[in-house]
């Protein structure tokens, strides 16, 4: 496939070349905001009526939506922008992307090739944007003549495949312009996939989770592939050991599955385990710190050598891809211990534990049960650093990894929002984007973006007049001073009303319920405003 040159042009030029690769490689829905640097790549998509283009108000929300496609979907989501401002502006969901390791392909302008990191003072030149965007990058690349263009698409999209996070392309405003004459389009050339010298061997960490008693899994991101999903819970159900997932890893196992435990059960389980099992994962909590193992041996299973080559030198880490593993662990015909395993009253004093922990966020789990009983099978959950979205990362039960999506330890506010209409845009089914009034305020632009894609999105804000968290901690740590939490916020109703999208205000768990209902059968975007006091801190729950 390939873009329909202008009457009277034979030959492509760099913006006909970017947007055929697009193409070549599948890309049918980009995000992003035009702009003088990026004018030929417009206007070749104009000329092509296969990629659909979603243009956003705020680069912030191009990532941040490219974001919810690619997790909703499971395909690259492209975002692109001008440079400066524009690559300044799109960062944040750049760096969401990066923590998820969400494939997001950022195709970014660039000032003339001769003139980059001359400080001349172009239109829109930032210092040094190409080491800005490797910093939030697992691969980046610059095209410096249209004939690279697909031969650096089919490099991105490589590394995209491969499953490390986002990706970037700047191409010069003079290589979109430029017709590519005689030039050698050059073919896609495959990344090397870097090798590094790892502590145990494959086998050697398969003998150790096969010899451990009561083994425990933690399952993160790495697990939420379909493949791996399913390896994950049979290799549960073969050693009989628990799952705990963690905020990204959600849904790798089935929350109804008897072995199947939210992070809170981290710290009670951990008192009988002997080995604990890392999948997929960097084994820290909110502030970054390592999980404490006590008794227990640990196992890290990571593609990342960042997450390796941190840990001490008792750790037993291994640089692998866990989907691997976790076949090898259930194709071999491995003879386990009659006392293999968790016994049942353990597994069940695990789950009683869990409930007794969650049942002090008992305002918050209302809402969330409400929404799991609500949503379509398909339906997918967008949460955010707010106080419900922020229990329902450990609290609200998935069934399979589509189930929610989050930030990760980015904790962006304003996350929440763009990123549910890229995921719902991507979706065949209801998306129910969790927020709140301080979070909603950071792209409520996008409410243009909603009115005109119109997908079936639910958003409930929940509206406190603050920003709870903040205001929270100032009265407990700081003998009650308060300051820059209070919200002006708008009348969500009227709002909405302006963009032509339906909305509805209610204060209850059970207002939700009848809300939900009817905003499901519109199947087309619907506002619902929550009026809610403080909530219960939920910070202290996350591992136990």
């Amino acid at each position: 496939m390939s873009v329909v040159l202008p009457k009277g042009r034979d030959l492509p030029h760099g913006g006909d070349l970017l947007v055929s690769s697009l193409i070549n490689h599948g890309v049918r829905r980009a995000f992003g905001l035009p702009g003088i640097q990026l004018d030929p790549l417009f206007d070749a998509l104009a000329r092509q009526d296969v990629i659909n283009f979603t243009p956003a108000r705020h680069e912030q929300a191009v990532t941040y939506m490219a974001d919810g496609f690619a997790r909703a979907t499971g395909r690259p989501g492209v975002g692109i922008v001008v440079p400066g401002p524009g690559v300044l502006n799109a960062l944040a969901g750049l760096s969401t992307a990066y923590a998820c390791r969400t494939p997001v392909l950022l195709i970014c302008g660039q000032i003339e090739r001769e003139i980059i990191g001359s400080g001349r003072g172009a239109l829109h030149e930032i210092p040094d944007q190409t080491g800005m965007l490797r910093s939030l990058t697992r691969w980046h690349g610059m095209a410096f003549s249209p004939a690279e263009l697909p031969s650096l698409i089919g490099e991105a999209f490589a590394a995209l495949e491969a499953g490390q996070g986002p990706a970037a392309l700047e191409v010069p405003v003079d290589v979109l312009h430029q017709i590519a004459n005689e030039e050698t389009i050059t073919a896609p050339t495959p990344v090397p996939q870097t090798k590094y010298p790892v502590a145990y061997r494959i086998d050697e960490a398969l003998q150790l989770v096969r010899k451990a008693q009561r083994p425990l899994l933690i399952a993160g991101g790495g697990c939420c592939d379909p493949v791996s999903a399913s390896l994950l819970t049979q290799s549960a159900e073969l050693l009989r050991a628990p799952v705990i997932v963690t905020e990204n890893g959600k849904g790798a196992i089935s929350h109804s599955h008897e072995l199947a435990f939210e992070r809170s059960a981290y710290r009670h389980l951990l008192e009988n385990a002997d080995l604990v099992v890392a999948l997929g994962t960097r084994f820290v909590d909110l502030d970054g710190k390592d999980l404490p193992t006590r008794q227990a041996e640990l196992l890290i299973v990571n593609t990342d050598p960042a997450v390796l080559e941190r840990q001490p030198e008792q750790v037993h880490t291994l640089q692998h891809d866990v989907t691997d593993l976790l076949a090898e662990l259930v194709e071999s015909d491995c003879d386990l211990p009659p006392h293999k395993g968790w016994e049942t009253d353990e597994l069940a004093n695990a789950h009683e534990f869990v409930r007794e922990q969650q049942a002090q966020i008992a305002p918050q789990l209302a809402y969330l049960e409400v929404i799991r009983q609500h949503i379509p099978d398909d339906g997918i959950v967008v949460g955010e650093y707010t106080q419900v979205g922020y229990a329902a990362s450990f609290a609200y039960p998935c069934r399979s990894p589509h189930d929610f999506i989050w930030p990760g330890y980015q904790g962006t506010l304003g996350y929440g929002f763009a990123t549910a209409i890229g995921a719902a845009i991507g979706n065949n089914e209801t998306v129910i984007c969790i927020t709140g009034d301080g979070g909603f305020s950071w792209t409520m632009e996008e409410l243009s973006t909603l009115a005109r894609e119109r997908p079936p999105l639910i958003t409930i804000i929940f509206n406190d007049g603050h920003y709870g968290n903040v205001q929270r901690i100032q009265r407990q740590l700081y003998a009650g001073r308060e300051i820059a939490t209070e919200l002006t916020n708008p009348d969500y109703m009227r709002l909405s009303e302006a963009f032509g999208i339906e909305s509805e205000r209610i204060s209850s768990a059970q207002e939700l319920a009848n809300a939900l209902r009817r905003a499901i059968h519109l199947k087309k975007p619907k506002i619902i405003e929550v009026i809610v006091g403080e909530f219960p801190s939920p910070w202290h729950l996350g591992w136990g």
